[in-house]
């Protein structure tokens, strides 16, 4: 699909407020409200656009540990990678799930959790329970730098 100036505009501003009114989007790209709205429809049905979601204080929910887990696994088979994304998809601590190279993991995962007493629980009480889970190495945040949402557009050219 290609993209000009006021559709990287829109989702740039999209991004950044999901919440936006199309007045006030049509007003930000310089369109009115019906085109304004007819190009946002466009990008959604060409699933640019995934969903809407509300970001929530991850602090004041009490979710003070942030984890980096490391997951090696047995066997490199499809059946047990399935099994393995099939069981962690369950676990809403988990935030991002993801198979890597170059690291001596198969999995790095992100997980979100009130303490390191609930840590403990989860690895030991869950994630090692996982049949093939053979390694887990962990690290945790200390302090978070950066944080974003929104996805860099500066090498869509129009």
């Amino acid at each position: 699909m290609k993209l000009d100036r006021i559709d990287l505009r829109i989702l740039d501003i999209m991004q950044s407020d999901g919440r936006i009114s199309n007045l006030e989007l049509s007003e930000a790209v310089g369109l009115s409200p019906t085109p304004c709205s007819r190009r946002v429809k466009r990008l959604q049905d060409s699933g640019l656009i995934d969903g809407h979601v509300t970001l929530l204080n991850q602090s004041r929910l009490g979710l003070k540990l942030t984890a980096y887990i490391g997951i090696s696994m047995d066997r490199h088979t499809p059946e047990r990678f399935e099994a393995f994304e099939q069981q962690v998809i369950e676990y809403p601590e988990v935030m991002e799930c993801s198979v890597v190279t170059g690291q001596s993991a198969d999995y790095l995962l992100k997980a979100v959790l009130p303490d390191m007493e609930y840590y403990e629980r989860f690895l030991l009480g869950r994630l090692t329970r996982i049949p093939g889970v053979t390694g887990v190495h962990s690290s945790f945040e200390l302090r978070r730098v950066v944080q974003r949402t929104a996805l860099p557009l500066t090498h869509v050219s129009e």
